[in-house]
């Protein structure tokens, strides 16, 4: 094996794990899964079949990741934050043919405790506040909060938070990198 496993993690038939993978404690990688090389599942976690997760993905402690989900690379799953992939589930019906996608973009953060409704995309390197409940699509670099989420702003690739100018500029402290916010879009200018 070129991934690590924990004696107590499950990991079901049909499951393409990359190299230098760790599954810890109590997990369970359900059938078809794929989880991209360098990735970390913490503790308790639920992936179920035919998720798709890229590289360098961090999944911490008990975290649900429910089928029609894929996560790009770089993607930060928080403590207890959770996919859903029903929009009116029921116990007595069947809708496993009515399961909805959610795509999460390259870099994207997602809090602690926050949910995630199905058919709802997060761009790239958006940042989901602990405990948002997010219900419809998030932009790429957007920081959105609250119950519902709400954008609050936008972030750098870095995790900072961006002011942007009269010019509609804006510079990440930390990293020197420059933004531009043009037509409710940011970019990153590439020098």
């Amino acid at each position: 094996m070129s991934y690590f496993a924990h004696e107590s993690s499950y990991i079901d038939e049909g499951c393409t794990i990359g190299e230098g993978t760790k599954i810890w404690h109590f997990s369970h990688i359900m059938p078809n899964c794929t989880l991209g090389k360098n990735c970390n599942i913490g503790q308790n976690v639920v992936i179920s079949p035919e998720v798709v997760l890229g590289d360098n993905v961090k999944v911490q402690n008990n975290v649900s990741i429910y089928t029609g989900v894929t996560c790009d690379d770089d993607v930060f799953l928080g403590p207890s934050c959770v996919f859903t992939n029903v929009i009116n589930p029921r116990s007595a019906v069947n809708r496993k043919n009515e399961y909805l996608k959610t795509h999460v973009g390259k870099g994207a953060s997602i809090g602690a405790n926050a949910t995630i409704v199905c058919g709802h995309d997060i761009g790239k390197f958006a940042f989901i506040g602990a405990g948002a409940v997010v219900t419809k699509h998030v932009p790429d670099y957007a920081l959105v909060v609250g119950n519902p989420a709400r954008q609050m702003g936008w972030m750098s690739e870095f995790g900072q938070k961006l002011t942007f100018d009269d010019n509609s500029m804006a510079i990440c402290e930390e990293s020197g990198e420059i933004y531009q916010l043009l037509d409710g879009k940011v970019e990153k200018i590439v020098k």
